[in-house]
């Protein structure tokens, strides 16, 4: 203790012991009023440490939904980020399914050029032989006129089924054919 504390101490006791009943009231007021003074001072601690009690309360109820909305938080994120993974997984997926189609789609249109190219050229050099057959059995001038009225109806560019080059062709034929029965009945 210190000099201070122990020269109050023997001035209480000396007060106490061989004060007079002035000294001694003033002392008992004094010790009063200290009473009250440490019993409100008591009060408003213990006020205050209610009050503490309570905000640490609310601190710790804020910290844990805080805590609970984080992992929520982290827990849809985490579920965002696996969606967006698998998304980009099917639209790579999707792309390169689609190049493969693509590859695909270029070769059979090669394929389908070439076999295009091939028919034309034997269609062409073939349809020949084609309208000599759509021409057989004919054995008269007026038979010939008739087959070729006929075919022309089938052939012509304005039917559904037309085709200009065929026209052409049985043109080409009918008029070799009506030249050679020409001959046959002139001669």
């Amino acid at each position: 203790m210190d000099t201070m504390k122990v020269d109050k101490l023997k001035s209480f006791e000396e007060i106490l012991v061989h004060g007079s009943q002035e000294e001694l009231n003033e002392l008992k007021a004094w010790l009063f009023n200290e009473n009250i003074r440490i019993e409100a001072a008591g009060k408003s601690l213990h006020k205050m440490e209610q009050k503490f009690i309570v905000e640490r309360k609310q601190f710790q109820d804020e910290m844990k939904e805080l805590n609970q909305k984080l992992v929520r938080e982290k827990k849809r994120l985490k579920e965002d980020l696996a969606f967006f993974d698998k998304k980009m997984e099917i639209l790579k997926s999707g792309f390169s399914q689609l190049d493969m189609d693509k590859r695909k789609f270029e070769k059979e249109q090669v394929h389908f050029v070439a076999e295009k190219e091939a028919y034309i050229r034997e269609t062409r050099y073939g349809r020949y032989d084609t309208v000599e057959y759509l021409f057989r059995g004919v054995s008269s001038h007026l038979s010939l006129k008739k087959r070729y009225k006929d075919l022309i109806k089938m052939f012509h560019p304005d039917n559904i089924a037309g085709d200009h080059e065929m026209v052409l062709v049985i043109n080409k034929y009918y008029e070799k054919m009506r030249s050679e029965y020409g001959y046959e009945r002139q001669a």
